[in-house]
């Protein structure tokens, strides 16, 4: 599970677009790394709008947004082009990070046991560390809430 002070574990993914993204490549910036269990539900679709509304308050500190679900790219551009997102978006069809960040959790929904992404952020500095972890994130105001740790690095 990763924690604050880790390096960040790395990944290449394919993203919305159809590009691919390496995190240790996005060096020196600041990434906001948030993972979410699924496109176009209502906590998600809050959550990317949130960040997507606060895009030019990220980039201006140096800062760039990635969320990380299971879905497909195709979900993720379906998903972009619907809500008119502007973070970017990568396919972790494997669940190979989700597992390394440690946010694949077993979730208990009415009584139903089940396995799911935990909706997390993680901010990197600009050194690859993980400076901040969210966990068992509220969708709502959560953005504002990282622009404001990422201001304080």
């Amino acid at each position: 599970m990763a924690q604050n002070g880790d390096i960040a574990p790395d990944f290449t993914l394919p993203r919305d677009g159809g590009a691919n993204v390496t995190l240790s490549a996005l060096k020196p910036q600041k990434v906001v790394l948030y993972f979410y269990p699924r496109d176009d539900t209502p906590g998600c679709t809050t959550e990317a709008l949130e960040f997507t509304a606060l895009g030019d308050a990220f980039k201006a500190a140096g800062a760039v947004v990635i969320g990380v679900s299971k879905d497909t790219v195709a979900k993720h551009d379906k998903f972009v082009a619907k809500h008119d997102l502007g973070v970017m978006l990568v396919s972790d069809a494997e669940g190979d990070v989700c597992e390394r960040y440690g946010v694949w959790v077993e979730k208990n929904m009415y009584g139903k046991v089940s396995m799911g992404i935990e909706r997390a952020t993680f901010l990197i500095d600009s050194d690859g560390r993980i400076a901040k972890v969210w966990r068992k994130v509220k969708a709502k105001g959560h953005a504002a809430e990282v622009l404001e740790a990422v201001h304080a690095l």
